[in-house]
C-alpha cells in the first residue's frame, strides 16, 4: 500500500526531530567554523548580515596565494630534453635538465623540447621525371630538433617547414632523373641527393632540425599506366640478361682466343728456330762436305754413293735370294718362312727385313733357295 493512499504509511520525507541528517544551516556554520581556525578567526556573535559571521584574514589567504602562484613556477626537465624560458615573450635562457624555477605565468614561460627523440613525417605525391613519366613516391624523413632556440623562434611551424622542404626536395630530385633510374638501381643516389638538399634548406631557414635519414618507401607508377610500366621493366630485364650472357660468352670465348693465338705464336716461333737450326746445320755440314771433296774427290764420292744407298734402301722391306746360274724361274717359300717365323716366335715380316742395314741393324740375313726343292721336272 503507497504511503499516500488512505491508511497507508507516513510520509518518509517526515523527519522527527533529532532524526536524520542535519539541516543546512548546521552544515554552513560547521564550515566557518573550520575556516575561522584555519585563517585565524575568532568565533563570535551574528554578524549584523547574516545568520553567521567569519573574520577573515586576508593578508595570511594573500600570502597563501602568494605561495600557490610561485609553486607553479617550477618544472622538471629531462636529461633528453631542454628548457626555452621566455619573459613576456623575450627569450631568457635555455636550461638543461632537472628540476628547475621560474617566474610563473604571466612573467615568465616556458617550453620543452626534446633534442634527442628521433621524429618521422611521411608524405606521399604523384611528380613527373626528367622523361615525363608519372610516379608515385613516399618519403619518410626522420629529424631531431638539433637547436631547441631556433626550433622554438625562428620558424612559426617548424614542422610543417620541414614537409613542404621535403616535399619540394624530393620533386626536385626525381624532376632530374628518369623513370628507369628511379625505379632500378637509382634509389641510394635520390635518398642521399635529398637528404643533403633538405638539410641545407633547413639550416637556410635556421629551423634548428637537423636530419637524420631519408627513406623511400615506397616508388611506383600509377596504375593508370602500370601494364604498360611492367612490360618495359620486363624488357629493361630481358635486356640485363641478355647483356650479362653476352658477357659470360665474351669472358669466355677471349680468354681461348688469346690462348689460341699465344700458342700458335710460340709453335711459330719454334719452328722457325728449329728451320733456322736446321738450315743452318745442312749449310755448316754442306761445308764441311766440300772442304772433304776438295781434298779426296774420289773417296768423298764412293761415300756420298753408299750413304745415299743405305738412306733408300734402309727404308724398304727386302729379300735377297741366292740362285744359281742357269735358273729362270724362283721360288719363294712363303708357306716355310711363315713356319719359320711362327716356330722362332717373330713375326713374318721380321724375315723381310732391309737387306742393305745400317750399323745399328745388324747383319742381313740370306735366304738360300735350292731349285731342287722347287718340284721342278
Amino acid at each position: 500500500m503507497a504511503w499516500n493512499e488512505p491508511g497507508g504509511n507516513k510520509n518518509p520525507w517526515d523527519r522527527r526531530p533529532g532524526q536524520g541528517q542535519p539541516d543546512l544551516a548546521e552544515l554552513v556554520r560547521n564550515w566557518q567554523r573550520k575556516l575561522a581556525s584555519v585563517f585565524g578567526g575568532g568565533q563570535g556573535g551574528r554578524a549584523s548580515g547574516g545568520a553567521g559571521g567569519l573574520r577573515l584574514n586576508w593578508g595570511s589567504i594573500g600570502l597563501l596565494l602568494l605561495a600557490v602562484w610561485a609553486a607553479t613556477g617550477f618544472y622538471q626537465v629531462d636529461s633528453a630534453e631542454r628548457g626555452v624560458v621566455t619573459r613576456f615573450g623575450r627569450y631568457v635562457e635555455t636550461t638543461q635538465d632537472g628540476l628547475r624555477w621560474h617566474l610563473p605565468w604571466p612573467i615568465e614561460t616556458r617550453q620543452i623540447v626534446n633534442v634527442a627523440k628521433n621524429d618521422s613525417i611521411d608524405d606521399k605525391t604523384r611528380m613527373l621525371t626528367a622523361d615525363e613519366n608519372l610516379v608515385d613516391i613516399s618519403i619518410a624523413v626522420q629529424f631531431i630538433r638539433a637547436d631547441p632556440l631556433k626550433f622554438v623562434f625562428q620558424v612559426r611551424e617548424p614542422e610543417e617547414t620541414l614537409r613542404d622542404v621535403s616535399e619540394s626536395a624530393i620533386r626536385e630530385i626525381i624532376g632530374q632523373n628518369k623513370l628507369d633510374f628511379v625505379l632500378g638501381a637509382g634509389r641510394q643516389e635520390i635518398t642521399e641527393k635529398t637528404e643533403v638538399l633538405i638539410q641545407g634548406m633547413l639550416d637556410f631557414y635556421q629551423t634548428g632540425i637537423q636530419i637524420i635519414t631519408v627513406n623511400l618507401t615506397a616508388v611506383n607508377v600509377p596504375e593508370q599506366v602500370a601494364p604498360s610500366q611492367k612490360d618495359a621493366i620486363k624488357a629493361r630485364e630481358d635486356r640485363d640478361r641478355f647483356s650479362q650472357e653476352a658477357q659470360t660468352y665474351l669472358n669466355d670465348v677471349v680468354p681461348k682466343a688469346q690462348g689460341e693465338a699465344s700458342r700458335q705464336r710460340l709453335d711459330a716461333q719454334a719452328y722457325r728456330t728449329r728451320v733456322v737450326a736446321e738450315a743452318e746445320g745442312e749449310t755448316a755440314r754442306f761445308g764441311q762436305l766440300l772442304t772433304a771433296y776438295e781434298r779426296a774427290p774420289n773417296v768423298t764420292r764412293e761415300r756420298l754413293y753408299l750413304e745415299t744407298i743405305e738412306s733408300v734402301l734402309g727404308r724398304s722391306r727386302k729379300v735377297l735370294l741366292d740362285t744359281r746360274p742357269g735358273s729362270s724361274v724362283i721360288y719363294l717359300p712363303l708357306d716355310k718362312l711363315l713356319e719359320k717365323g711362327t716356330a722362332n716366335g717373330t713375326d713374318a715380316a721380321a724375315l723381310l727385313a732391309p737387306a742393305v742395314a745400317r750399323p745399328q741393324d745388324g747383319p742381313v740375313e740370306t735366304i738360300t733357295v735350292d731349285p731342287r726343292n722347287r718340284g721342278e721336272r
